[in-house]
């Protein structure tokens, strides 16, 4: 056992405020295993937010295999991009927004604050969406009460609170969430099999004439596996908020195993709702339909599902962001910015579900999350390879500290490299995306019908920061004793670190350290 191994503290408990922000965790808190990393993606992912988004392909016009294929195809090409976005949190102890300081500059990393928001929005939004409808639809199939926009509103209400509450006693609460949704959850979802074997149809093929996107099979096809590769995609911003608690000397392997083996694992709730959306096609309402329809005693489980999923995946979402935001804006505390952007998310889902088409937003949501956050993936794991998994904890938390310089101050806070990089990509992407009716963008049709978005997106952003550091070689201290991986640097002098005392940022960090200096005396 380590000296680090051997100081560790115990777990706080979980009715105890965590009190961390985005500021490095210490070496005694970091508390997690690898196997935590891996119940909490898979528990906020198995979820009925999870489940809706598998219904898309078969909403498309795919058969049942057709739907299938595509669903496993987005599932591991997100994986690919997403694995490697577990790495920087226990390399760290900070969030992946703040780790992203070291590539975009410790200014520049607003950027992947930015992602998490709309990520957490998109589904938080989601999981309240599809939770609250399926809790209606068990009110109309139980107890005959009339479906209404105050009943919504209500149920609505009652899931959103109750995420914020959880979100706000902070990880070990989340963490126990998630545990029992891992559980529970999957083994409810497996009772499907029982409860609709007399009625489901494998066979179930609605023919080409049904095909959604240009009457076409391989765009319908690409469509759907774009929709599905959301979800894991939506995971890149936040693991770094649950790694982080996971010891430094953990292997990388078990933490890119942790992430593969959660993602496949959501393979679960999303056949469940490829097969459960062939009962119910042309349904307006996917989760009141399938509730409607349901044996009465899978009907009652089907309830649990959606409570227990709707606390998931809201929590997962709107942790990290509420982390982001207090340090984006240092006077604000991470509780605080919890709250303020569950409100803002509730009005969303108010709008949103009771005046909007719901499968429109949801589709337009899910493809900028794709478009705009896996650039930023990319450019953060080339980072990460030709730093050789090198960060400087302490510099990554300069503008946090309300300080200036660093080995990750670049010009003014931001590294021009990786921001034209992701930029770029972005754009691209967006020019050629294809999720209407919101986004559809200007060369969206140059690709026949087929979305090539995600592809020349992902290509910019990588062509575009290798040419960067090419043209324009990082200092050679930000890569570490062991120097660059396969790209030149230039020595340069090391920027002191200048704190500013009376900052917002350095009164808000002050304050964390005296409730953490109060808790190591309480428990001394």
């Amino acid at each position: 056992m380590s000296a680090a191994e051997g100081a560790r503290n115990a777990a706080p408990k979980v009715t105890e405020v965590e009190i961390h922000g985005i500021d490095t965790i210490p070496d005694a808190d970091r508390t997690s295993g690898w196997t935590d990393l891996l119940r909490i993606q898979f528990g906020g992912a198995n979820t009925f937010a999870t489940i809706l988004l598998g219904t898309f392909p078969i909403v498309l016009g795919l058969s049942f295999w057709q739907a299938v294929l595509a669903t496993v195809a987005g599932v591991l090409v997100g994986t690919l991009f997403l694995a490697p976005m577990g790495l920087f949190g226990p390399r760290t102890g900070t969030n992946n927004a703040v780790s992203s300081g070291a590539i975009l500059g410790v200014r520049g990393r607003i950027v992947g604050s930015f992602l998490s928001l709309l990520t957490a929005i998109a589904f938080y939004s989601i999981s309240v969406w599809v939770s609250g409808d399926a809790v209606v639809g068990g009110f109309q199939r139980l107890l005959g009460v009339a479906d209404s926009p105050g009943l919504r509103t209500v149920i609505y209400a009652v899931i959103g609170l109750v995420v914020i509450v959880v979100v706000v006693f902070g990880y070990q609460f989340m963490l126990l969430v998630n545990k029992i949704a891992a559980v529970a959850n999957t083994v409810l979802i497996l009772l499907a099999i029982v409860a609709f074997a007399g009625v489901f149809d494998a066979g179930y093929d609605p023919g080409p004439s049904a095909y959604a996107i240009g009457g076409a099979f391989w765009p319908t096809f690409i469509a759907a596996a774009l929709i599905v590769m959301a979800n894991p995609v939506s995971f890149g911003a936040f693991l770094g908020d649950w790694s982080r608690y996971i010891p430094r000397e953990t292997p990388q392997r078990k933490v890119l195993l942790a992430t593969v083996l959660g993602q496949l694992l959501t393979l679960v709730p999303f056949l469940f709702g490829v097969a459960t959306a062939t009962l119910v096609v042309g349904s307006n309402d996917y989760v009141v339909a399938l509730v409607q329809s349901s044996p009465l005693w899978y009907a009652v489980l089907l309830l649990v599902v959606a409570f227990i999923g709707g606390l998931s995946t809201g929590t997962t979402a709107l942790y990290g962001t509420g982390l982001d935001f207090s340090s984006v804006f240092p006077g604000i505390s991470r509780v605080q910015a919890t709250i303020g952007i569950g409100v803002v998310a509730f009005a969303f889902i108010l709008i949103g579900r009771l005046v909007f088409d719901l499968l429109g937003a949801v589709n337009a949501f899910v493809g900028a999350i794709v478009v705009m956050t896996t650039p930023w993936m990319v450019v953060m794991t080339i980072g990460y390879i030709v730093r050789r998994g090198y960060y400087d904890p302490a510099d990554l938390q300069v503008f946090n500290k309300g300080g200036i310089g660093g080995r990750y101050w670049f010009r003014s806070g931001v590294n021009a490299r990786g921001f034209i990089a992701w930029i770029g990509g972005a754009a691209v992407g967006l020019l050629f995306a294809n999720y209407p009716p919101i986004i559809v963008g200007p060369l969206s049709g140059l690709g026949g019908g087929i979305d090539l978005s995600l592809v020349l997106g992902v290509a910019t952003a990588a062509v575009l920061y290798l040419l960067t550091l090419w043209i324009a070689p990082e200092p050679r201290y930000v890569f570490g004793p062991a120097g660059p991986r396969g790209v030149r640097s230039v020595e340069r002098e090391l920027p002191p670190v200048v704190l500013d005392s009376g900052s917002a940022a350095a009164r808000a960090l002050a304050r964390r350290e005296a409730k953490l200096a109060a808790r190591a005396e309480e428990a001394a």
